[in-house]
């Protein structure tokens, strides 16, 4: 096995824990317990959002079917799922051996898009709230 191959197969495992650790998260939260809405620390130090403020509720957007909403709350969700799904999909029906797919590879570009994305969103979103007076 190539350097590359090892590296998406290693990709690949860690991509189904994380499925399977956010799945009985999901579980755990929506049927045993309810995790108040906790503010964000960042934000109430420092006033200005974090990096990551809006993912919950991108996520939360984006599983419910409003991708606008998703994008505007924190566009490296729907980034994610797209790119982390697409890989996901692909590289499992290539394991499977169903028909001609073949996986996606993975490319370092994509964390690079990824790390914008949270620079961009993190800059937009506080020039609005300090400039204009916008809040998220």
């Amino acid at each position: 096995m190539d350097k590359k191959r090892k590296l998406e197969t290693e990709l690949f495992h860690i991509g189904l824990i994380f499925l399977g650790l956010g799945a009985g998260a999901w579980a755990v939260c929506h049927f045993v317990i309810r995790i108040p809405r906790l503010p964000c620390l960042f934000d109430m130090v420092f006033g200005i959002y974090c990096p990551g403020c809006g993912g919950t509720r991108a996520l939360t957007a984006l599983l419910h079917g409003r991708l606008s909403d998703a994008v505007w709350y924190h566009p490296l969700i729907p980034y994610a799922a797209v790119v982390g799904g697409g890989f996901m999909v692909t590289q499992g029906l290539e394991r499977l051996g169903v028909g001609h797919v073949r996986g996606w590879k993975f490319h370092s570009w994509y964390l690079y898009v990824g790390i914008g994305l949270i620079v961009l969103n993190f800059i937009g979103k506080n020039m609005l709230r300090l400039i204009w007076g916008i809040a998220m």
